[in-house]
């Protein structure tokens, strides 16, 4: 399907000072649906939960695939649809855009591009690549100097400022959480400025404070998800009710009447 139509309002929802757009993060339909009746516009994907949900490694460029298959599932959502890509699955920037294309062809209307901390001109040649192929869809890319590295400021704004000048649309730091530093990148840079919430860090009224146009909460959910079946079972152990939100066996057999995803798409029952 086209997602053409959808794509100026993602972009718009980067551009309301003092209201940033709060991505949650999906892994399969059924979240990406409850966050959608929560009346998110837009929903990303995490990396972390379709890897883990596989048995494969996170940022190791194993689920391709995967990702692919949760694309097609969730593109044609009534939510507009950002993928988190890692970087890309290749260090082709011409591979890297072929598989934007697909996500594309899918409804999706943006991609997260990650560095890694590897070539800074490979990453912003994969930016340009994508933007090449695909014109409409809204880059996030992602450095991770704070995320594995050191926080170099001056590493950083190398980084970010070769990706601008490839055409990203904004610029994503996770793991920077200190206020000062996250408000002089926000007048330091060009594009909108992506924070990965954290929950020893500001919360998501002070990062609009701070300038900060995208909040993401990332594997957040996922992991929360998973707590709170670890939760449930030591409450029956302990032989108390578990407590805690779970929706209704109905209410998720529910879910599924809002996908039209065909049978052949799905690798099992």
């Amino acid at each position: 399907m086209s997602a053409e139509p959808a794509v100026p309002d993602f972009a718009g929802l980067h551009q309301r000072p003092g209201e940033p757009l709060l991505l949650p993060n999906a892994w399969d339909h059924a979240s990406a649906a409850l966050l959608a009746g929560r009346g998110f516009p837009a929903i990303g994907t995490t990396s972390l939960g379709v890897a883990a949900a596989a048995g494969l490694a996170d940022g190791a460029g194993a689920t391709r695939e995967q990702t692919l298959r949760l694309a097609l599932a969730l593109g044609s959502g009534s939510y507009l649809l950002s993928v988190d890509a890692e970087d890309g699955f290749s260090d082709d920037p011409g591979e890297v855009a072929e598989f934007a294309h697909q996500l594309w062809t899918m409804g999706v209307v943006g991609i997260n591009l990650e560095d890694g901390l590897g070539s800074a001109a490979r990453h912003a040649a994969k930016v340009a690549a994508v933007k090449a192929a695909v014109p409409g869809m809204f880059v996030n890319a992602r450095t991770d100097t704070y995320w594995s590295g050191d926080g170099d400021e001056t590493e950083t704004l190398r980084r970010l400022d070769a990706c601008q000048e490839a055409g990203a649309d904004g610029v994503f730091v996770p793991g920077l959480s200190d206020p000062g530093r996250i408000a002089a990148l926000v007048r330091r840079v060009d594009v909108p400025l992506n924070i990965l919430y954290a929950p020893a860090g500001p919360t998501p009224a002070e990062l609009a404070g701070l300038g900060v146009r995208r909040v993401s909460l990332g594997s957040l959910l996922y992991r929360r998800a998973l707590g709170a079946a670890l939760d449930a079972v030591d409450e029956l152990v302990a032989g108390r009710v578990p407590g805690g939100t779970a929706p209704s066996y109905a209410e998720v057999c529910e879910l599924r009447r809002n996908v039209s995803v065909s049978t052949s798409a799905n690798s099992t029952g």
